[in-house]
C-alpha cells in the first residue's frame, strides 16, 4: 500500500530537564549540619502552602524551580511532615511528581503566587535543538480544542497524577498525566496491563492469572500491514468497544489535553506492533474517525515511552497518509495542532516534499505537489512558506 519507510532502532534516551543557569549541583550523599537560623526558617515556613515556589533537587542531582501543586500528610510522622506534589515550572507537566521534604531547599521559599495573575506557560524555556527533537518524537497531543477557561478547568481537575506507573509487557513505565480511570482504581498508584487485550488490574497476581486465560497474542481486529517484525492492526471501536476504551485510558496517561472518548464506536484504531515468538507487542497507535466531514485522517497519535526515538511517530504519520491515498482522499490531522504536534508534522511534511522535489526535474506546481503528497493545499502552504 504505497511506500513506507520502516523505522530503524535508535538509542532510547530518557527525558530530563536542562539547566538554565539557575540550577546548581549537589552531592546527595553530603550531610551538612543544620544551623539555628535554618531551623528557625524551617519552622516558620512549614508546612508549605499549595502555590509556594521553591527550589527542588531533581533526579539529576541539581536544583530546579518548582511550584507546590498539592500536599499530603506523611503517616505516623510529626505534624509538619508532608510530601509535596510539585510542578517543575521550566518543563512540561509530565515531569510533575511527589517529592519528600528533604529534596526541597527551604531557604529558597517564595510567597504563594496569586493564580489569577500568574502566567500559564510551562514550556517558555528555550530548548536546544536536541531537546526539541526529543520532544517532537515523544508525542503529538490530540484534540487541542480547549479554550483558556476550559484549559484552566482541565488543569485543575487533572493537576495530580492518579497513577504513578504501569506495567505493560516487559516494561514498567512512569506515567506523565492524569487519566480518569473508574473510581474503583482511585487508590492505585500502579496498574498492570495485559499488553494484548489492554485489560488493567490492581495487582500483579491478577495479571498473572489473567495472562494464563487470555487467548489474544495481538490486538483484536485485522492485520493490514506487515514488514519484517512490524505489523499494523486495524481495530474497529464498534466491534471492539472494551479494547478501544482501554486504549484511550492508557493513552491519556501520556497525552495531556487529549479528550477521552467513551463512545469509541465512531473510531478506527491503528495499532502498530513489534512481533516476536511471544506475540505482537504494541509500540504505538493512531486513531481516526470513520466518517469525517473535514477529511481528517488522524484524530490522536501516541508512541509509548519505551519505543520513542526509534522513528515510530513518523511511521504512524506516514501510514495515515498512505491510508488517505488508498481511499483516494487528501487527508489532514485534526486541528488545531498543538505547538509540539505542529513541529512533528512539519518535520514529516518537509521530508515528504523534499523527496518529491529531489525526484522532479525543473519547475513543479503546487497542484502537482498536492496530488503527489496527499497533503491539503493549506498544509502545503504551511510547509512551503513564501
Amino acid at each position: 500500500m504505497g511506500s513506507l519507510e520502516t523505522p530503524t532502532g535508535l538509542e532510547n534516551g530518557s527525558a530530563s530537564p536542562a539547566g538554565n543557569g539557575k540550577s546548581h549541583s549537589v552531592d546527595a550523599g553530603d550531610t551538612v549540619p543544620e544551623s539555628d537560623a535554618s531551623k528557625r526558617r524551617r519552622s516558620s515556613v512549614l508546612p508549605l502552602e499549595v502555590g509556594t515556589r521553591v527550589m527542588c533537587r531533581w533526579r539529576d542531582g541539581k536544583f530546579h524551580p518548582v511550584k507546590v501543586i498539592e500536599r499530603r500528610k506523611v503517616p505516623n510522622a510529626f505534624p509538619n511532615d508532608y510530601e509535596y506534589y510539585v510542578h517543575y515550572t521550566e518543563f512540561n507537566r509530565r515531569l510533575d511528581e511527589w517529592v519528600k521534604l528533604e529534596q526541597l531547599d527551604l531557604d529558597s521559599v517564595e510567597a504563594v503566587v496569586d493564580e489569577k495573575v500568574e502566567e500559564k506557560g510551562a514550556t517558555g524555556l528555550k530548548m536546544t535543538r536536541h531537546q526539541k527533537r526529543k520532544i517532537d518524537e515523544t508525542h503529538v497531543e490530540g484534540h487541542e480544542e480547549l479554550d483558556a477557561a476550559s484549559l484552566r478547568e482541565h488543569e485543575e481537575f487533572t493537576k495530580v497524577k492518579n497513577i504513578a506507573t504501569i506495567e505493560l509487557g516487559r516494561y514498567e513505565i512512569e506515567t506523565w498525566y492524569f487519566s480518569p480511570f473508574p473510581p474503583e482504581y482511585n487508590d492505585c498508584l500502579k496498574l498492570y496491563f495485559c499488553e494484548f487485550c489492554l485489560n488493567f488490574m490492581k495487582r500483579k497476581e491478577q495479571l498473572q492469572r489473567h495472562m494464563r486465560k487470555c487467548d489474544l497474542k495481538h490486538p483484536p481486529g485485522d492485520e493490514i500491514y506487515r514488514s519484517g517484525t512490524l505489523s499494523m492492526f486495524e481495530v474497529d471501536g464498534k466491534k471492539n468497544k472494551v479494547y478501544g476504551q482501554n486504549l484511550c485510558y492508557l493513552a491519556k496517561l501520556f497525552l495531556d489535553h487529549k479528550t477521552l472518548y467513551y463512545d469509541v464506536d465512531l473510531f478506527l484504531f491503528y495499532v502498530l506492533c513489534e512481533c516476536d515468538d511471544r506475540g505482537c507487542h504494541m509500540v504505538g497507535y493512531f486513531s481516526k474517525e470513520k466518517h469525517s466531514e473535514e477529511s481528517y485522517n488522524l484524530a490522536c497519535i501516541l508512541t509509548l515511552p519505551p519505543y520513542q526515538r526509534k522513528g515510530y511517530g513518523k511511521f504512524l504519520i506516514a501510514f495515515s497518509y498512505e491510508l488517505s491515498k488508498k481511499e483516494g482522499k487528501v487527508g489532514t490531522p485534526e486541528r488545531p495542532l498543538s505547538d509540539l504536534g505542529m513541529l512533528s508534522y512539519k518535520g514529516y511534511w518537509t521530508r515528504v516534499l523534499l523527496d518529491i522535489l529531489k525526484k522532479h526535474k525543473g519547475n513543479i506546481s503546487i497542484k502537482v505537489l498536492y496530488h503527489s503528497s496527499s497533503l491539503t493545499l493549506i498544509l502545503l502552504r504551511i510547509s512551503c512558506p513564501s
